[in-house]
């Protein structure tokens, strides 16, 4: 009897260690380091440091609803209240949104870039991949409504991490920004955990995921079903770019395809031909901004006009 107990407490202890073992992985997912995205993205050309110095700009620091700061730069070339939000993907910090914040201004807007929690020198402890992150873009744009007035005129913009995030914010919080772009995000984040599972531990996940769960909810408060963007896109009345790599191995095409199908209204689809994950703009450049260009002219510039 001893015996049996003691094998039935050893089982269940290496079922909590590997609970806590994969919540690990997921809540404590290595950063790069932000040196090497600044040369990285310097060296490539996407970040030009004099351009960048001399932009208008102000740091500001934003209260998360969940007692730390996040950290956001408010860019505004222009004297009118047409702003872009830009949301980094995991691992990378606001450095990394440059690039897509250059495309932005040359049609015109301001930019609000910002640190993710966990991320960059914004505060916080644990990454969460949209779940937590979806309320603290809604602070980075409250912060934006208060200072530029209830008429501001803005979209949002993000990669990876960040496009689940603004999936999130949209379909379950506020549909308040006047566009989305959402390049590769993941359409739910227990199948995305799942196929990176066995991707990359080569361990069954149909048995992993309930540790996985059940571990996050005991340490975090929430659960995979709760990072679920293809969940809530039917909310989602405002127009939305969806952007993909056809290549991308990392974040599968198919699930930017399935939140466009689930998307109601106004929505547009961009599978670049090059590229791995997130590297839709860096290895198509061209094509990106005329999809860009071709998704305001259409969905964002045409109704201001009519406005």
């Amino acid at each position: 009897m001893k015996k049996r107990i003691a094998i039935a407490s050893g089982a269940a202890a290496l079922l909590a260690g590997l609970g806590v073992y994969i919540s690990n992985r997921v809540i404590y997912m290595p950063k790069k380091d932000e040196e090497m995205i600044l040369k990285r993205e310097t060296e490539a050309n996407r970040f030009n440091i004099d351009d960048y110095s001399v932009l208008p700009k102000e740091e500001v620091w934003v209260p998360s609803p969940f007692g730390y700061n996040i950290k956001a730069v408010f860019i505004k070339p222009y004297q009118h209240n047409k702003f872009v939000i830009f949301s980094h993907g995991v691992t990378e910090n606001k450095n990394n949104s440059i690039k897509y914040m250059n495309l932005f201004i040359k049609k015109g807007f301001n930019a609000v870039l910002y640190d993710h929690r966990r991320h960059g020198e914004s505060g916080g402890k644990t990454t969460s991949y949209g779940h937590f992150e979806k309320h603290d873009l809604k602070a980075v744009v409250d912060t934006l409504i208060s200072r530029e007035g209830e008429d501001v005129f803005f979209g949002i913009h993000g990669e990876s991490m960040g496009a689940a995030t603004l999936l999130l914010y949209a379909g379950s919080l506020e549909d308040r920004a006047d566009f989305y772009v959402a390049d590769c995000p993941f359409s739910d984040f227990g199948e995305q955990l799942a196929y990176r599972m066995k991707a990359e531990i080569k361990m069954p996940a149909k048995w992993l995921l309930p540790l996985a769960n059940a571990s996050l909810k005991i340490r975090q408060g929430f659960t995979l079903k709760d990072i679920s963007p293809i969940s809530v896109i039917k909310n989602i009345k405002k127009p939305v770019l969806f952007i993909h790599s056809e290549k991308d191995d990392f974040i599968l095409p198919s699930m930017t395809k399935e939140l466009f199908d689930q998307k109601q209204g106004e929505k547009e689809l961009f599978m670049a031909i090059n590229g791995a994950h997130a590297q839709s703009y860096n290895e198509n450049p061209e094509e990106y901004e005329e999809v860009i260009d071709g998704f305001l002219d259409r969905f964002v510039f045409r109704k201001e006009s009519i406005q």
